[in-house]
């Protein structure tokens, strides 16, 4: 039986962009800005959230990924997890194995626990950390380089955890500005060795080394601020991206990428975009 459920899943991820088979999501049932996290949660905490559109809104990217050919799964969720529709956060998939995060906020520890007790109803495996903190936003996945943003959420000790469990795989870490959140809302890879950046979020250092590594597309502090780099990648150049973020769009068409335009003003609220809002399990081996 046990066997039988395992079959269900497949556990692979090596990088950010080959086709998204299966993914893990949690919808905005209870999405609330409470105590103000980022710049973006700030300016729209008295505004905050409304559910309805919210959910509208997820459920179109639900099956804006179904009809491109990948398997949702949904999270259960609880009235007390305001910002559990951020599934990214709460672990990752690196190559063959899966994480479970360990969050740095008190009010996000639970949502891993969810994860955890859904992973063991279907008797699937992962690697839990301990003793230090690091989220799944941070993590970006380029075959054999990852890439791993130092954070207020993500640790040292985190990546000399990983670098002793893939001693095969380059592990670098990238210093981001204290009022960055998480890598990923910086920083973001895509095919051909093409990558979104927002200069400003990170260090210069980091940002040279990233600079002779990929093509860089780079964003301005109002797209940033809209989320232009926490675009969703899901296979053969298709990328799912906000209308809001016209120029960017227009850069990557240019560049050979299909966007998909999907409507998402209202998660966009509490600092998260499409990457932040999938945890993918698998992803077919290129």
């Amino acid at each position: 039986m046990i066997e039988d459920m395992k079959e269900k899943y497949t556990i692979h991820c090596q990088n950010e962009y080959d086709p998204l088979q299966q993914v893990i999501v949690a919808p905005p049932d209870y999405m609330k800005i409470t105590t103000v996290i980022n710049e973006t949660q700030s300016y729209y905490a008295k505004e905050n959230i409304n559910i309805k559109k919210a959910t509208e809104q997820h459920q179109f990217f639900v099956e804006t990924l179904e009809n491109h050919g990948t398997e949702v799964i949904s999270l259960p969720t609880k009235p007390d997890l305001n910002e559990q529709v951020f599934t990214r956060d709460i672990g990752f998939t690196l190559h063959d194995r899966l994480f479970a995060a360990n969050m740095e906020r008190d009010i996000r520890k639970e949502e891993t626990k969810l994860l955890k007790n859904w992973l063991h109803e279907e008797h699937l495996d992962y690697t839990s950390f301990i003793n230090t903190s690091i989220e799944g936003g941070d993590v970006i996945i380029d075959n054999d380089h990852i890439w791993v943003g130092l954070s207020q959420r993500t640790k040292q000790e985190a990546v000399d955890y990983l670098r002793e469990q893939f001693p095969h795989l380059q592990i670098t870490t990238v210093s981001l500005q204290t009022d960055i959140l998480h890598l990923d809302c910086v920083f973001n890879i895509l095919e051909d060795k093409h990558a979104l950046i927002y200069p400003d979020g990170l260090s210069e250092n980091a940002y040279q080394i990233l600079s002779e590594q990929y093509t860089l597309v780079e964003v301005t502090k109002e797209e940033q601020f809209s989320m232009a780099p926490n675009i969703l990648s899901i296979g053969d150049k298709k990328v799912i991206s906000l209308p809001e973020n016209k120029r960017v769009n227009d850069k990557l068409k240019e560049l050979g990428y299909h966007i998909i335009e999907v409507p998402f003003s209202e998660i966009i609220k509490s600092g998260g975009s499409f990457r932040c809002c999938t945890l993918p399990l698998s992803r077919k081996k290129s």
